[in-house]
């Protein structure tokens, strides 16, 4: 079981983790939590009707991992539009990320909770590592924190397609960007082990 999930017994997933591992998952989803940013004040009154018609900003984020984790909805990169076509992208990506990033922002806010709050429950539980054990709501939580993970941590190594993570494997030890580019492959594992076990 060693870096890799398995499935439980009546759904969810277990994987072992050192100490070592559990620290830089949950440094990782700290580093996300901050770039995402805050939720609502947690002293403002609880209005679920404001909250419903709440607008969300309109741009893109300037930052390109923000950029990546909350793209455009009418975005084509492979597209050329004319300039009418362009402008109307644009008003209807501004008009979906409006009623849309907010609630996105919010679901992997809590995704990347609820990976550092499970990894605190462990590293409480005891020392040298653990096997975490996860039920099938929290294995979908912890699939989301990890593609956000890998996608910001693509979007800082620059990788767009599947021929750049190929040219990851071959970069020399030397290469300041060697660290990052084990944890972007490693998270790439755990992510492909979770989703078999959430497999039918």
């Amino acid at each position: 079981m060693p870096g890799t999930f398995e499935p439980l017994p009546g759904g969810g997933a277990a994987v072992a983790l050192d100490d070592v591992e559990i620290s830089i998952i949950r440094s990782l989803a700290v580093q996300l939590l901050e770039l995402i940013g805050p939720g609502p004040a947690e002293d403002a009154p609880a209005d679920p009707l404001a909250e419903l018609f709440a607008d969300g900003p309109t741009e893109p984020p300037s930052d390109p991992v923000l950029r990546r984790l909350f793209p455009d909805a009418y975005s084509d990169p492979e597209a050329t539009p004319g300039p009418r076509e362009a402008e109307e992208r644009k008003a209807y990506s501004a008009e979906f990320r409006r009623y849309t990033e907010n609630d996105l922002r919010a679901g992997k806010r809590e995704n990347a909770l609820a990976v550092i709050r499970s990894l605190d429950a462990l590293s409480a539980a005891g020392d040298g590592g653990a096997v975490l054990k996860l039920s099938p709501e929290e294995s979908r939580q912890w699939l989301g924190a990890l593609n956000d993970l890998r996608l910001a941590i693509g979007s800082r190594l620059e990788i767009t397609d599947e021929d750049d993570s190929d040219l990851l494997y071959r970069l020399p030890d030397e290469d300041p960007r060697k660290p990052m580019v084990m944890a972007y492959l490693w998270l790439g594992g755990l992510q492909e082990t979770l989703v078999a076990t959430l497999m039918p």
